[in-house]
């Protein structure tokens, strides 16, 4: 049944297939830009990523006016400066950001400094504090994971004070993301498999969670699909070109869902593991996805029974009698995590990362009932429920 009231929005333009890339100058010149700041990352350019892009140029009028490296793993108010100081030395006039989800941000950051001038971005921090359309703007993912090439959303620490300054606008959504294979196909094993499992995190908790909509739950079953289908596929081998394209569109279509209708609390736990921890995200959504949909499934059992069809597909789904559905689906999440653990070690327990101890978990668990998407979350939760959590997934 429709909502009596949601709103669904993504702008940005999807340009996807075998040479995407090479579309990027026409579609610069479509918005007047011809002088285009790439920001990247030392292993993107490292890994000749930059190749393809650059030759896209070699033929046009439009040329790329300069390459901004110094991208670190958790962007920062100095790296975002810095940037947009290259950005205006180089007379720039469109940015492209080639790279994970630290380069995206730094990306969408440096475009508010660059448009609004200056040099204070926390003025721009918070929901909806930008006044006006950013410079022209398209990311080109080389994870299949974040889905920031759609979301209007950038994270950026401050390193002075400790803390992750959120900035939140519409004017922050790529005017263009740009999905080809070539992007990816060095990833290793255990990040392919670590990115794409924070997409179907996404995906899952966009359709199980108190937001959902029609419109979201479309793009986040067709995003769970996909993974299931095509991650071993790409993990047995690293070289298939449709694959890899196929893990990409996922993690995008993930991003519109969530960015429409929010995460819960599998985030919650896995924003406080990764400030208490410092480990990835990806990871940490691969922790706590089934113990989460094990603690919801009480009060949204049907949606998590939903999940089985994309999961494991038809004749599963069929055989499975209704009642089971909800734990046949969570069953096939954790046979999927046992299979990418024996093909990559991506741990699967808090324990088997070798980095959490028991005495964290208070501090896990405390910081997690304070996070922001713990509010979309079905089912409430106390101090109590989440150490319980917690605890299972040890």
């Amino acid at each position: 049944m429709a909502k009596p009231y949601y709103e669904f929005f993504c702008p940005v333009k999807v340009i996807a297939g075998l040479a995407a890339l090479e579309h990027i100058p026409y579609e610069l010149a479509s918005l007047g830009a011809k002088r285009p700041m790439i920001i990247t990352d030392k292993g993107v350019r490292g890994n000749q990523l930059l190749a393809p892009i650059e030759a896209a140029f070699e033929s046009t009028d439009a040329v790329v006016a300069c390459i901004f490296d110094d991208v670190p793993p958790d962007s920062s108010l100095e790296t975002v400066r810095a940037a947009a100081k290259a950005y205006r030395d180089n007379n720039c006039d469109a940015i492209i950001a080639v790279g994970g989800g630290s380069v995206m941000d730094t990306a969408k950051a440096t475009n508010i400094l660059v448009t609004e001038g200056g040099d204070d971005l926390l003025k721009y921090s918070g929901a909806h504090n930008l006044p006006r359309p950013l410079k022209p703007f398209f990311a080109i993912p080389t994870t299949s994971g974040t889905g920031s090439e759609v979301t209007m959303v950038a994270v950026v620490s401050d390193n002075q004070r400790h803390v992750k300054i959120p900035f939140t606008s519409n004017y922050l959504m790529p005017h263009a993301a740009i999905l080809d294979p070539r992007m990816t196909q060095t990833l290793p094993g255990h990040l392919t498999a670590m990115t794409a499992m924070d997409a179907m995190t996404h995906a899952v908790e966009s359709y199980t969670c108190m937001a959902a909509n029609p419109m979201s739950d479309a793009y986040a079953t067709a995003a769970i699909k996909k993974i299931s289908q095509h991650l071993f596929e790409v993990l047995d081998n690293p070289q298939d070109a449709q694959g890899r394209l196929e893990l990409a569109q996922a993690s995008t279509m993930a991003g519109v869902a969530f960015s429409n209708s929010m995460v819960g609390l599998i985030h919650s736990l896995g924003h406080a593991l990764g400030a208490v921890a410092h480990l990835p995200h990806g990871l940490c959504m691969n922790l706590f996805l089934p113990y989460v949909l094990e603690y919801n499934k009480a009060v949204n059992g049907d949606k998590i029974a939903d999940l089985l069809l994309p999961l494991a597909g038809p004749d599963i789904y069929a055989q499975t009698p209704a009642e089971q559905r909800a734990d046949k689906a969570i069953d096939t999440l954790l046979t999927m995590r046992d299979r990418i653990h024996t093909l990559t070690k991506l741990p699967r327990t808090l324990s088997e990362t070798g980095k959490v101890t028991k005495e964290q978990l208070d501090d896990v668990a405390e910081k997690a009932l304070n996070d922001g998407s713990i509010i979309f979350n079905p089912k409430e939760a106390t101090l109590k429920d989440l150490r319980e959590i917690l605890e299972k997934a040890w």
